[in-house]
């Protein structure tokens, strides 16, 4: 199932980026939500729901990566309805582990791909 999301959210990038993209791995969050993971640590992000992901307040605000040292990267546009789509597939309630592939823009990440794992 998550091989399949995965090329689920490859395919849905239809943006041309350039071949030195990076890895950013952590956990997936809504932005609406970030400060209080970020200042929550580590298990405010394991707790962190896909519910709550979803709901159409959080959804709207896009999502991003909360990564090892406890900053939050947004997505870009693209990033935002890949991550979206990935969660509305994904059978995890909380502790949304991810991979994503992209280039560093600021605090933005131009993405590629996301992996859930």
């Amino acid at each position: 199932m998550k091989r399949i999301l995965t090329i689920v959210a490859m395919s849905l990038v239809a943006i041309s980026m350039p071949l030195a993209a990076e890895k950013f791995e952590g956990y997936l969050i809504d932005e609406m939500c970030s400060a209080k993971v970020v200042e929550g640590g580590a298990d405010a992000a394991k707790a962190h729901t896909k519910d709550c992901a979803l709901m159409p307040k959080c959804k709207a605000s896009g999502y991003g990566v909360v990564i090892g040292d406890g900053k939050f990267l947004k997505f870009d546009d693209d990033g935002d309805r890949i991550a979206a789509k990935m969660l509305g597939l994904s059978d995890d309630k909380d502790n949304i582990r991810t991979v994503i592939n992209g280039k560093l823009n600021g605090d933005t990440i131009d993405v590629v791909a996301v992996q859930l794992n």
